[in-house]
Order: structure tokens, then C-alpha cells, then sequence
């Protein structure tokens, strides 16, 4: 019997496109519930950005009704207004949970990508291909922001179950909210890569 049997949400935070995931761990076979971005850069400004990332979160919370929500962290570097936006959207999405009685837990970039290709340093398209693969699906380059939500929940998935019958226990890849803050290096190639994601 595994641990987690219930819906995840997997969000990759961003200001200008926010990528989300809900996975279904219910039945013989990982299932994607729904999946889908946010775009926007249509929105005048950062506050309403914000709200829009809050208003909308709960909307798919409330309709698909996940239990948990898993979140990429954001990176921390020398662009520090870059730096301050997505943490802004990263924290929106995790009010939005945490209103909505979801719990909540981050993980970095690089958990992220060797969770799911062995890879810290996989391309979001390296990420989108072996999500493919697990969950048998074709993904379309326009929903890697998507992937990568999905990526997380898949993350969070993968924790629990690959050492709840060794140790009982999570991950030291997670961090609850509760936690204390963790720095990641790289934010200059993040935002090389991600270029569409946050607003300079």
C-alpha cells in the first residue's frame, strides 16, 4: 500500500507564466488530473499579478480538490528585484494552499530534476521528456512551465514512498514551510532560461 493516496499539486511559481499540475496517485496508475499555466504578462502590474496567481489557484484548488501541495523554490542570486517577484508568486501560491487547508512542501530546483531524470542540471525539456515517459503521455513544448509543476508533484510523490517503509520518514530533499530558509546558487542560468517566467 503506498503512502500517498490522494491528488498532489505541483506548482512551478513564476510572475509572467505560472506552470501547475495536479497529479492523481489514486489506483494502480499515476494520473495527471489536470494541468495548465498562467499567463500574466496581460496584467498591468505586480500586485494584480499576485492576486490573479492567488484568485486562480483557489479556483483549481476548489475544483479538483488536492490534498497536498508541492511547490518549486526559488532560486537566490544577484537579481535581486527578479529574486523578489517570484519569491512574491511563490508565496501567493502557497497562501493560496495553505487558505484552502492543503499541506504544503518546497523543493528545490536541482531535488526537482534529479528526482525525476536522475539529472540536477536536466533542460526543462529533458524534464517534460521523462515525465512523459512515467506518465505515458505526450506533452507539447508550450506546457513545460506545466511539466515542471508537474515535475514537483511528482517529487513530492517519489519522497514519501521511496523511504516511508525504510524509515518512516520524508525526505531530506522537502522542506516543510515551517523549515528554515535553504539558498540555491545558479540564478543567473535560471534566468537565462527562464526568461519568460519573471518580469526584470
Amino acid at each position: 500500500m503506498r503512502l500517498l493516496e490522494h491528488k498532489i499539486l505541483g506548482i512551478d511559481p513564476g510572475t509572467n507564466v505560472l506552470g501547475y499540475g495536479i497529479l492523481n496517485t489514486e489506483g494502480k496508475e499515476l494520473k495527471v488530473e489536470v494541468m495548465g499555466v498562467l499567463h500574466l504578462q496581460k496584467h498591468p502590474d505586480h500586485v494584480t499579478k499576485l492576486k490573479e496567481i492567488f484568485l486562480q489557484l483557489q479556483e483549481i484548488i476548489e475544483t479538483y480538490l488536492p490534498a497536498t501541495l508541492a511547490i518549486e523554490a526559488p532560486f537566490f542570486g544577484k537579481n535581486v528585484q527578479s529574486m523578489l517577484k517570484l519569491g512574491r508568486a511563490q508565496g501567493v501560491a502557497m497562501a493560496a494552499g495553505m487558505t484552502m487547508g492543503l499541506d504544503i512542501t518546497e523543493y528545490s530546483p536541482k531535488s526537482i530534476k534529479k528526482s525525476v531524470t536522475g539529472n540536477g542540471n536536466a533542460s526543462k525539456e529533458q524534464v517534460a521528456a521523462m515525465m512523459g515517459h512515467i506518465l505515458k503521455t505526450k506533452f507539447v513544448d508550450e506546457y513545460l512551465d506545466a511539466t515542471d509543476a508537474l515535475a514537483a508533484a511528482m517529487t513530492h510523490y517519489n519522497s514519501h514512498n521511496s523511504l516511508h517503509f525504510a524509515k518512516g520518514t520524508v525526505s531530506n530533499k522537502s522542506k516543510k514551510i515551517s523549515g528554515g530558509g535553504k539558498k540555491y546558487s545558479g540564478w543567473d542560468t535560471f534566468i537565462k532560461e527562464n526568461a519568460g517566467r519573471v518580469k526584470k
